[in-house]
């Protein structure tokens, strides 16, 4: 009787997703079920089922999983791979909360917020992993994703258990470097050393990756650029606060990368570029990078402040980085700064860990609210 219910289940949710125009699946963790259709009145409980759901569906329309407040322990990894349906820059999948920030009655608990309980996985992006093993929360497998307004923690796990082992916790990656266009906006990603580290929030091959009023506090590293001459990648109105390896990682991208509007605060490294990645830099035997020849970023309106370095080059786990001089980095309207900056850490209002209102930092604009 199960299965019967299940295939019916299964059978009425396709149609749903091959009749209609604009398409909606909605999750909830307290009050859905894995066996229910997706509806409003009827949510799965896991973000897992309702991309099983889009995988195994076809057509051309768009898709919007609609997550509620809740926590959600990942104990899988989403892998977001359809094989029969198609998506375009306008008809994109999207994966939003329910509430988003500039709505109305938005507060700092209503985001849907990911803790990564699941195994560790013995493989690295598909080769053995010589750490000791890695999580992987959302694995995207296609183009056209927007992720949007969600919270996202590290493993409760200890980082360095033992010498030579690094667990990492990957929340959103992306390893096909064919792939294009992938949005994530007004999301928090939130780690901390002890309770749950969070070793880097973002990891993505490809082109076209926009990251857009989000925060990252707390992470071993936020985000990695990581195809070399890849282009159309976009960073704005984004905080990166307190990370213990860096706060952004460029793997010889190309220097069309737009970076406006950013504050990288209070991080061991701000930005690291991984030279020897690109076959236009000049390495030296001893893997000390010369002067770049030709990528240079424009970096514009943003802040760098208190960091312990600006920039540096090397990659890897162990972060092996060497410092090098910012000769990557071409500034306009930009500061630097040797004064760390400091959070709204009141978490009732609703600037909770962005810039403390009224400080310098504050005048950016980032964080996860794009109408002020």
């Amino acid at each position: 009787m199960n299965k019967i219910i299940f295939f019916l289940c299964f059978t009425i949710c396709t149609l749903m997703l091959k009749a209609q125009n604009v398409i909606s699946l909605y999750v909830n963790p307290s009050i859905g079920s894995d066996s229910y259709i997706g509806s409003k009145d009827a949510p799965f409980k896991t973000l897992a089922a309702a991309v099983n759901k889009v995988n195994a569906s076809i057509g051309t329309e768009g898709v919007t999983i609609v997550m509620a407040a809740g926590v959600y322990a990942f104990d899988q990894t989403t892998e977001i791979k359809p094989t029969n349906r198609s998506f375009t820059k306008e008809n994109r999948l999207t994966i939003r909360a329910e509430i988003l920030p500039d709505d109305a009655d938005w507060n700092p608990g209503s985001m849907p917020t990911i803790i990564h309980t699941m195994p560790l996985q013995e493989n690295w992006f598909g080769v053995k992993d010589k750490f000791g093993g890695s999580m992987y929360g959302i694995k995207i497998e296609m183009s056209h994703v927007t992720i949007q307004g969600l919270k996202i923690l590290g493993a409760p796990v200890v980082e360095h258990p033992k010498p030579g082992q690094i667990i990492r916790a990957y929340p959103i990656s992306r390893t096909n470097p064919e792939l294009d266009d992938l949005e994530i906006t007004q999301c928090i990603f939130a780690g901390d050393q002890v309770t749950s580290p969070l070793h880097l929030g973002i990891i993505a091959n490809g082109n076209g990756i926009v990251i857009d009023h989000c925060i990252f506090y707390n992470l071993k590293q936020a985000i990695v650029y990581w195809s070399g001459k890849s282009t159309g990648h976009i960073m704005r109105n984004t905080l990166i606060y307190g990370g213990y390896g860096c706060g952004l990682w460029t793997s010889a991208i190309a220097n069309d990368f737009i970076f406006e509007n950013n504050v990288i605060a209070n991080n061991n490294y701000a930005w690291i570029s991984q030279l020897d990645r690109d076959e236009n830099q000049q390495v030296k035997k001893d893997n000390v990078p010369e002067t770049p020849r030709t990528i240079l970023y424009q970096v514009n309106n943003s802040l760098f402040a208190g960091n312990k370095k600006m920039t540096g080059t090397g990659g890897g786990p162990q972060l092996n980085f060497k410092d090098i001089d910012p000769i990557l980095l071409k500034f306009k309207n930009t500061k630097i700064t040797e004064i760390p900056i400091a959070l709204n850490l009141d978490d009732h209002n609703k600037y909770f860990m962005h810039p403390a209102e009224g400080s310098e930092a504050a005048t950016y604009g980032v964080g996860i609210f794009k109408i002020h």
